[in-house]
């Protein structure tokens, strides 16, 4: 392990310290590294990674559009480079909330997330990346 200085501001200061106290670390530094290995991680798939991720895609989607369901279907089928397993849940106003826990190459999930986000009928749809 390398030792590292840093300096903050005492704004950013105050905030590490109060996600400290709410998430119960016992110092700065396991604080600092699980802030950084998110930062890491949420900006992955701008550096254009290419090794394994694991990532859930989770989005609202509205099953009256017009062959939806259907387009949606083809797209886990189209990429069998990229394994998925799926949860659906209907929510109060028709529309279903989809959670899927995708695995495969992180530029390739990545893309196959854009892809369902622009269907039209997809909504707020929001991909969260893990390096493995």
């Amino acid at each position: 392990m390398q030792r590292v200085t840093f300096t903050f501001d005492d704004d950013l200061m105050g905030e590490i310290d109060r996600f400290m106290e709410t998430r119960g670390y016992s110092n700065r530094s396991e604080a600092v590294r699980d802030l950084t290995r998110a930062g890491l991680a949420h900006g992955i798939e701008i550096v254009g990674e290419s090794r394994d991720c694991v990532a859930s895609f989770t989005f609202v989607f509205d099953p009256e559009t017009r062959e939806l369901a259907k387009r949606l279907a083809n797209a886990y089928r189209e990429r069998p480079d990229i394994r998925a397993s799926r949860m659906q849940q209907t929510l109060p106003n028709g529309e279903i909330l989809e959670i899927t826990a995708l695995h495969g190459e992180t530029m390739a999930v990545h893309a196959f997330a854009e892809a369902i986000r622009a269907e039209r009928g997809v909504r707020n749809g929001e991909l969260v990346i893990v390096p493995v």
